[in-house]
C-alpha cells in the first residue's frame, strides 16, 4: 500500500524537553532476556536521539519516520511508559491518521501486553490494512487469548503468509495442534504459499498424531516448495520421523542436512533413546561436535528406561568430568531409576545432590524423593521426607500414599486420603488400586462412585483398577454397567483398558461378550495386552481350539509376546490335552520370543502331562527345572498320580509337597486316597492317624459363584 508522508507540522521538538523526561533511564530496565545486548544498545539509542534531538547538534531526522522508529524501540524495550508519551504527542500533532504510525502504536499496546488499548488503537483506524491484522493477532496469540485470535483471523479480508503463520504457531504453541492443522488445510485451499516458519509449525503440530504416511507428505511438501535447505524445517521433519519411530529415514534427513546445530543432533540422538535403541545413541553421541547438557541427559535418560542403571551412572560421571552439572530432568531420571533398582545407598547420594542444587524443595523433586524411598522399603524415612515437604504440593501426597499402598499399608494410606486438603485423579486412582490390589474389591467400587460423586471424571487408569474389582466380585451386572460408563463417557479405550474390559467379561462368566469386545479391537492393538486376555479367557473356559487359532493369528502381526501369553497357550494345550503342542510352545519361548519361563509355565506343562498320564515326563521336568518346585507343582503331580494310580511317583510327589510345605494337610489327604484306591489299607490308616496326632486338616473348598 503506498501512502504519501503528510507534510511537516510547526509542531517544534522543543516542546518534548520538558514533557519526556529520560532523566535515569528507569525504563531501560525492561528490556527482556530475548533482546541480545547490542540490539538493545541500539534500540536504546534511537530513543535517546529522538528525546534529545533538539539539543543536540544531530541534524532533526523526518519526525514521522522518526515516531516509527522510536515506537518500534519502545515495543523492543517494552517501554510502555514512553510509548504513551509519543502516543500524546501523536495526538497533538494530528498524525494518529497515518497508517504506519497506526499500526507502530496497535504493535507498541500489544507487545507491551495491553491488548484492550491495542483493540482500541485497532477498531479507531479508519483504513486498516494487513499489517494492522497481522499485529492484532499476533498480539492476541502472545498473551494467549486464543479465542480472540482466531475470531479476528476468522474475519480478516484478506489473509496472507504472514496471518495463517502467526495463526498457526499460536496454535502449535498452545496444544491446538488439530485445530492448528485445520488451518494450514485452510491456507492450502486459499492458495496461500507457505514459508519455512509455517512448515516448521504445521510439522511440528503433525508430530504430535504420529503416521509416517503425515512424515512422508510433509517431506515431500517441503521439497516442492524448495525449503528443504532450512535447518529448522529439516529438524522437524527428522523429530516426526523419530516420533513414528522411522528411524532409517530420520537418519537420512539427518545425514544430508548441510548444517546441523545442536538441537538437530538432541534431537536425532532423542529418536535413538526413546525408541530403546540406546547403542545406535551411543554411537551417534560419540560423533557430536559439542555437547550440552540436554545430549547428556537425554543418553543417561536413554539407559535408565532400559534399567541399565550402571551405565547411565558411567555417563553421568563422564559429564562431570567436562565440567557439566546435572539439572534437575536429570536427577529425577536417575532417582526414578534408583527407586526402580531398589538401589537405596545410590539414591542417597543423588538426594544429597538435589540437597546442594537447591532444588530439593521443587514439589517434582519432593515428590521424586518420597517415591524413591517408599520403592525401597525405606517406609520411615519416606514418611520422613513427606513430613518436611510443603504440604500444599499436592504430587507430594500422592507420592506418600502411593508408597504406602506399593508397602501394602492400605489402611494408613487411607487415613491419609481422607486427611488430603485436595484430591486429583491421580489421588482416587491410587486409593482405588490399592484396594483392588489388595483384594478388596467392594472397598474399590465404593470409593470409585465417591470420586464420581465428588465430580472427579475417571481416566483409563482408573478404570482397569474398577474393572479388576468388578471381576474379582464377578458381578456381570456391575461388569455391564461399567462397560457401558466407559462409552458414555468417552474415555479413551487404550490397550490395557480394553484388555481389562475383556478380562472382566471373562471372569463375570460371560465369555462370548469378552469376544465381541476383542473383535471389534484386534486391529487397532500395538501392545499385546487384549491379546492376552482373550487368549487366556477362552483357556479358562474351555475354548481351547478358539484360544489358539487367535494366538496364531497374533504370531502373525508385529506385536511382541510376553509371558502371559504363554500361560494362556499352555493352559489352553492343557484343557484339550495337546501335549505335543504344549513341549513345542514352551520350548519355543526361549528359542523363538527369548523369554525365559517361569514356575507357572512349567506348573502348566506339569499339568498337562499329568491329565495325559505321562507321570515320568512330568517328574523328569521337575527335576530339570531352573527353579525348586513349589506347592502347587508337587500338588499338581500328587493330584495326577491318583487320577492314574501311580503310588510311587504320588509317594514321591508327596514327599516333594511336605519338603516345601509340611502342615499341608490336602496333600496328606491325597496320598491317603491313593494308598486307599491301591488297596493298601494300612498305610491309609497310618497317614490318617499321623494326620490327627499332628492336628492336621485339609482346607475346606468353597465357591465363588454367587
Amino acid at each position: 500500500m503506498n501512502i504519501a508522508l503528510r507534510p511537516k507540522p510547526s509542531i517544534l521538538f522543543t516542546s518534548l524537553s520538558t514533557s519526556i523526561s529520560l532523566r535515569n533511564l528507569k525504563w531501560v530496565s525492561t528490556i527482556t532476556s530475548k533482546t541480545p545486548p547490542q540490539i538493545a544498545a541500539s534500540l536504546e539509542n534511537n530513543l535517546r536521539i529522538f528525546f534529545n534531538c533538539n539539543n543536540t547538534n544531530i541534524k532533526q531526522p523526518d519526525y514521522e519516520l522518526a515516531l516509527v522508529s522510536s515506537l518500534k524501540s519502545c515495543s523492543s524495550l517494552l517501554a510502555i511508559c514512553q510509548g504513551q508519551q509519543i502516543h500524546s504527542l501523536i495526538l497533538k500533532s494530528g498524525l494518529n491518521s497515518n497508517i504506519f504510525i497506526q499500526n507502530s502504536l496497535i504493535n507498541l499496546y500489544a507487545k507491551c501486553g495491553l491488548m484492550k488499548e491495542a483493540k482500541l488503537m485497532f477498531d479507531a483506524c479508519s483504513a486498516l490494512d494487513s499489517v494492522s491484522w497481522n499485529i492484532l493477532v499476533a498480539g492476541y496469540v502472545r498473551v494467549g487469548c486464543l479465542d480472540y485470535a482466531r475470531q479476528l483471523f476468522d474475519v480478516m479480508p484478506r489473509k496472507g503468509c504472514v496471518s495463517y503463520t502467526t495463526m498457526i504457531m499460536g496454535l502449535a504453541q498452545n496444544r491446538c495442534w488439530g485445530e492448528a492443522i485445520g488451518v494450514f488445510k485452510d491456507m492450502r485451499c486459499g492458495g496461500v504459499v507457505p514459508n519455512e516458519v509455517t512448515m516448521s509449525s504445521v510439522i511440528s503440530a503433525y508430530s504430535h498424531f504420529g503416521g509416517v504416511k503425515n512424515g512422508q507428505m510433509l517431506h515431500g511438501l517441503v521439497v516442492i516448495m524448495g525449503l528443504e535447505v532450512f535447518n529448522l524445517v529439516l529438524t522437524n521433519l527428522v523429530h516426526i520421523y523419530c516420533v513414528c519411530a522411522c528411524l532409517r529415514d530420520a537418519r537420512i534427513v539427518f545425514d544430508e542436512m548441510s548444517e546441523r546445530n545442536m538441537v538437530t543432533w538432541n534431537v536425532m540422538l532423542n529418536g535413538y533413546s526413546k525408541t530403546g535403541f540406546v547403542d545406535l545413541a551411543q554411537e551417534l553421541f560419540e560423533k557430536f561436535p559439542t555437547r550440552d547438557v540436554v545430549s547428556w541427559g537425554t543418553l543417561i535418560d536413554g539407559y535408565v528406561q532400559l534399567g541399565r542403571l550402571n551405565e547411565a551412572l558411567t555417563m553421568y560421571s563422564a559429564m562431570l568430568s567436562t565440567g557439566l552439572g546435572p539439572n534437575e530432568v536429570m536427577i529425577v531420571d536417575i532417582l526414578s531409576a534408583c527407586a526402580q533398582a531398589m538401589a537405596f545407598d545410590l539414591g542417597q547420594q543423588f538426594h544429597s545432590t538435589a540437597m546442594k542444587m537447591g532444588i530439593e524443595c521443587y514439589d517434582f523433586m519432593q515428590a521424586t524423593i518420597i517415591h524413591f524411598y517408599a520403592s525401597c522399603q525405606k517406609i520411615d524415612l519416606a514418611r520422613l521426607q513427606f513430613e518436611l515437604c510443603t504440604k500444599d504440593h499436592l504430587a507430594s501426597w500422592n507420592a506418600i500414599i502411593s508408597g504406602l499402598i506399593r508397602n501394602q499399608m492400605i489402611d494408613p494410606a487411607r487415613r491419609l486420603f481422607d486427611e488430603m486438603p485436595d484430591r486429583d485423579i491421580f489421588s482416587w486412582s491410587s486409593m482405588i488400586s490399592g484396594y483392588s490390589q489388595t483384594e478388596q474389591p467392594a472397598l474399590a467400587l465404593e470409593l470409585f462412585h465417591k470420586m464420581i460423586t465428588s465430580g472427579i471424571k475417571p481416566n483409563e487408569i482408573t478404570m482397569v483398577s474398577v474393572l479388576s474389582a468388578i471381576a474379582t466380585l464377578g458381578t456381570l451386572k456391575e461388569a455391564r454397567w461399567a462397560h457401558e460408563y466407559i462409552l458414555n463417557n468417552s474415555i479413551p479405550l487404550n490397550d490395557n483398558l480394553a484388555a481389562a474390559i475383556i478380562d472382566m467379561y471373562a471372569k463375570c462368566g460371560s465369555i462370548n461378550t469378552a469376544l465381541e469386545v476383542f473383535q471389534q479391537i484386534q486391529d487397532r492393538t500395538s501392545s499385546v495386552s487384549p491379546w492376552n486376555a482373550i487368549i487366556c479367557g477362552l483357556a479358562m473356559h474351555g475354548h481351547a481350539e478358539l484360544s489358539l487359532k487367535i494366538f496364531s493369528d497374533l504370531q502373525k502381526r508385529n506385536i511382541n509376546l510376553n509371558s502371559i501369553t504363554f500361560i494362556g497357550v499352555l493352559s489352553a494345550c492343557c484343557h484339550a490335552g495337546l501335549v505335543d503342542a504344549g513341549k513345542r510352545h514352551l520350548k519355543s519361548m526361549k528359542s523363538i520370543y527369548n523369554l525365559d519361563p517361569n514356575i507357572k509355565h512349567y506348573g502348566c506343562m506339569v499339568d498337562l502331562l499329568g491329565r495325559a498320564g505321562r507321570l515320568a515326563e512330568a517328574e523328569e521336568l521337575i527335576k530339570s527345572m531352573p527353579m525348586k518346585a513349589d506347592v502347587v507343582i508337587w500338588g499338581t503331580l500328587l493330584a495326577a498320580s491318583r487320577t492314574h494310580g501311580d503310588v510311587d511317583v504320588g509317594e514321591r510327589a508327596a514327599v516333594g509337597l511336605a519338603s516345601v510345605e509340611p502342615s499341608h494337610g490336602g496333600g496328606r489327604v491325597l496320598m491317603s486316597n491313593i494308598y486307599a484306591d491301591a488297596g493298601r489299607w494300612e498305610d491309609a490308616f497310618l497317614l490318617r492317624r499321623a494326620m490327627q496326632n499332628e492336628r492336621l486338616t485339609k482346607t475346606p473348598g468353597y465357591s465363588g459363584v454367587t
